[in-house]
């Protein structure tokens, strides 16, 4: 999310269309977007499960700044001093990694759920390796994946929207990001799964990022940050 609830509530509004059993959220709920504890809370309500990612951590002083560039670590401030107490109470009770209905789900990669970016082969490979559950979720990269281990060989890459699959074989998956999408589709992204019938479908929504900038702009944010939305990327 990324603490941009204009796109968060667009998500939720087709989430509720499906009729879902459970959501899952795997983390960054907040850091540079203008409203950490509304979602924060909104996520809080309506997860059924929810990761701890990185720039929690860092909101939370568990991680430093110095791993960010100037305009993550400017919003990683900002966002620190937004924090309500029942925010800060929340993100701390989460964890980067969890299992859940047979899937394995991590905030950024197994080998290191809270830092690496599964982007490479190499990286899809050592998830695959340490885990064992036939599908595997990750975030992180804000890039929709949908990649999949047969016979020893990776193969696959980035998820259009509205890609479906199969579940069959191991798979290995990212939904995208909800806030900020970073795969040249500004729409806001999210996977829905069919454990059941062993199908995952990637959706993308729109929602009004200008809103989302302006806030940003009124608080103050990075500019560059604000200005990406617009761009996904």
């Amino acid at each position: 999310m990324h603490a941009n609830r204009h796109a968060l509530d667009a998500v939720l509004s087709e989430v509720d269309g499906e009729n879902v059993d459970a959501v899952w959220c795997l983390g960054d709920t907040v850091g540079y977007g203008p409203q950490p504890n509304e979602c924060c809370d909104l996520v809080h309500e309506r997860a059924d499960l929810c990761l701890i990612g990185n720039h929690d951590l860092v909101a939370l002083g568990e991680l430093t700044v110095m791993d960010f560039n100037d305009e993550a670590a400017a919003a990683a401030l900002w966002t620190s001093e937004q924090l309500t107490p029942e925010s800060e109470s929340y993100l701390r009770s989460l964890t980067p990694s969890a299992e859940a209905d047979g899937a394995q789900l991590f905030h950024a990669s197994a080998r290191d759920p809270v830092w690496e970016y599964v982007l490479t082969e190499e990286a899809a490979r050592a998830t695959f390796d340490l885990t064992s559950a036939p599908l595997v979720l990750v975030g992180h990269s804000h890039v929709a994946l949908a990649l999949a281990l047969t016979d020893g060989r990776v193969s696959g890459g980035v998820a259009p929207a509205g890609a479906e699959l199969e579940l069959d074989g191991r798979r290995l998956l990212n939904p995208g990001s909800v806030g900020q999408p970073r795969d040249g589709d500004a729409r806001a992204a999210w996977l829905l799964l069919d454990l059941d019938r062993r199908f995952a479908a990637f959706r993308r929504v729109p929602y009004p990022f200008e809103r989302t900038q302006a806030e940003m702009h009124e608080a103050g944010l990075p500019r560059a940050l604000a200005d990406r939305l617009a761009r996904g990327e």
